[in-house]
């Protein structure tokens, strides 16, 4: 602590207003304004007790010239020069000897703190994050809702004939997705996921669980992970629709992957780098009520596993991915395979009947491929294969599908605020009464930022990631967010064989603005160019023939 002048002529005159004798006096330093006071008072420290020697008394001689008393006055003041520099540095080594256990006190007390803090709490990507002290056990909260709307204004499509509903898509608001979970780690090697959808299916299935597994992490490339997740397969699936250029996913990713229900129970293996990832899975049919991976005759579906419900189906799958080309974050080239082979359990009533009719979309044995045109309000099945089991156990013409495979090939190219992804996907059917049939798909879309962001990468999924705007959304007009403009084509080929499930083609386009991380307005165009389903067995699938269908699709989405 440094003291001003003023304090140091205030020590000198207490130290010259005491007696010649040796006397003490108590001195208190103010610790705000450092002025030095002879009685204590608020916020006033005492420094000590002080003694002034005066110099030696001199005797003088009455008849000594000026000469000899000028040179007594000088020995005498710098007698009294020297004690003023005592008492200063006495002062200044007690204040800093005050300010060394002061410091030392607060460091102590930090550390008291810091021991009795049992839990972190931290926000990462707007939402909360505990963690204890030892980093041995972490939580985190995390959820989204997507609110949707879609208008068709152009519904051209053949009239309902008997009994039938009409055929026209709905224009309407829906909530698309509303996810609530939780996920963590314990004991730094483990950590865990768990998730609900409270709205999710396709019509049939109300809600659900998607994520629910415990991973362990084996190195930090390498994890091994048991319960309900993903299957590894598709660029696009393997995102999450959190963070999906268009608002829906194009059609053959959702026909052969998502409709299915792509989160599915078993034990996986994952490695992943900067450059390259690695995922396989054995897995079988999905938690929950109906879907069209279930081979359940049960109405229970897979809520409840018993009353002669059948075995479950089981699969293989993997995809390997990885960027051949990177500059950095925001220019590199992704290109990826993926393959699965999966096991289909037709279920027979006891008489050889099966228990579903070709009109269904899947369930109760068997499995349908369908798919609707790029909407999130009416995702009705416009293509439609119906259940691939059809007819009585062994009568003519009864067809069984036995397992089907799907490969998949992937590309995505990010240059700054440019990026252009496609797909290509196909599946095979095996079983009695096939040979050969297979289902066809792919896409392609470009995107650009008109504010000069650049698509984000995940490395552990391979796929994209959160947009960051430069400069988030400000009300006075400082920061726009990032802005986003995509066109792309989408098309599907679910005819082959003795399979009608009928075949489409779209445009579509986009316009994406991201205010925040955490919110994200989509506004979509799609425009059907071509459907055909002529010969389809199901009256509604075969009312979609040459439909001529244009929508424009909103979505507001906020997660954390």
């Amino acid at each position: 602590m440094k003291l001003s002048k003023l304090a140091i002529a205030m020590a000198a005159i207490l130290g010259a207003g005491m007696s010649s004798g040796a006397c003490a006096i108590d001195l208190y330093v103010d610790t705000k304004t450092e002025q030095i006071y002879a009685k204590p008072g608020p916020g006033r420290v005492h420094m000590g007790s002080f003694v002034r020697q005066d110099a030696p008394a001199k005797v003088l001689d009455k008849t000594a010239d000026r000469a000899t008393d000028k040179t007594a006055d000088i020995a005498a003041d710098k007698a009294d020069a020297e004690g003023l520099t005592a008492v200063r540095r006495d002062i200044e080594l007690k204040a800093k000897m005050m300010g060394a256990r002061l410091t030392s006190d607060l460091a102590s007390l930090e550390e008291r703190v810091k021991e009795n803090e049992k839990v972190h709490v931290e926000f990462h990507d707007g939402g909360p994050h505990f963690a204890s002290k030892d980093g041995n056990f972490t939580f985190a909260m995390n959820g989204r809702v997507q609110a949707g709307s879609q208008y068709n204004f152009v519904n051209d499509v053949l009239p309902a004939t008997g009994s039938n509903l009409p055929n026209e898509l709905n224009s309407g608001m829906t909530i698309r997705r509303a996810r609530l979970g939780f996920e963590g780690s314990f004991y730094k090697i483990w950590d865990y996921k768990f998730e609900f959808d409270f709205t999710r299916g396709n019509g049939s299935l109300a809600s659900g669980v998607t994520d629910a597994f415990v991973r362990m992490n084996v190195t930090k490339p390498f994890s091994v992970k048991i319960g309900s997740f993903k299957e590894p397969f598709s660029l696009e699936e393997a995102a999450s629709n959190r963070y999906l250029t268009f608002i829906e996913r194009h059609m053959s990713v959702n026909s052969f992957v998502d409709n299915p229900n792509t989160y599915k129970t078993g034990i996986g293996a994952n490695y992943a780098v900067p450059r390259f990832q690695f995922g396989v899975a054995f897995q079988t049919e999905p938690v929950g009520a109906w879907s069209a991976a279930s081979t359940s005759v049960n109405a229970a579906g897979n809520n409840s596993r018993n009353n002669g419900s059948g075995d479950t189906g089981w699969e293989g799958i993997g995809r390997i991915s990885g960027r051949p080309w990177m500059e950095d974050e925001t220019k590199f080239l992704h290109v990826g395979v993926s393959a699965g082979h999966t096991a289909v359990n037709t279920q027979y009533q006891a008489n050889g009947t099966i228990n579903v009719g070709p009109n269904q979309t899947g369930g109760g044995g068997g499995m349908a491929f369908f798919a609707f045109p790029g909407t999130n309000v009416d995702r009705t099945n416009v293509l439609n294969t119906g259940n691939l089991s059809v007819g009585n156990k062994g009568a003519p013409g009864s067809r069984r599908i036995d397992s089907y495979d799907r490969f998949g090939a992937e590309g995505w190219l990010v240059h700054g605020p440019f990026s252009v992804q496609g797909e290509y996907l196909r599946t095979n059917i095996n079983g009695q009464g096939y040979d050969g049939e297979h289902f066809t798909g792919y896409y392609g879309f470009v995107s650009y930022f008109l504010t000069g962001e650049s698509k984000a990468y995940h490395v552990r999924n391979g796929a994209a990631n959160r947009i960051k705007p430069k400069q988030n959304f400000q009300w006075n007009g400082s920061g726009w967010g990032a802005w986003e403009i995509a066109a792309g084509y989408d098309y599907l080929n679910l005819n082959s064989g003795v399979i009608r499930g009928g075949q489409m083609d779209m445009f579509r386009f986009g316009l994406n603005w991201y205010p925040h991380p955490n919110i994200k307005i989509q506004n979509n165009v799609t425009h059907v160019l071509n459907v055909n389903t002529s010969g389809s067995p199901i009256p509604r699938t075969a009312g979609f023939n040459n439909a001529d269908l244009s929508s424009f699709l909103t979505q507001v989405q906020v997660d954390f």
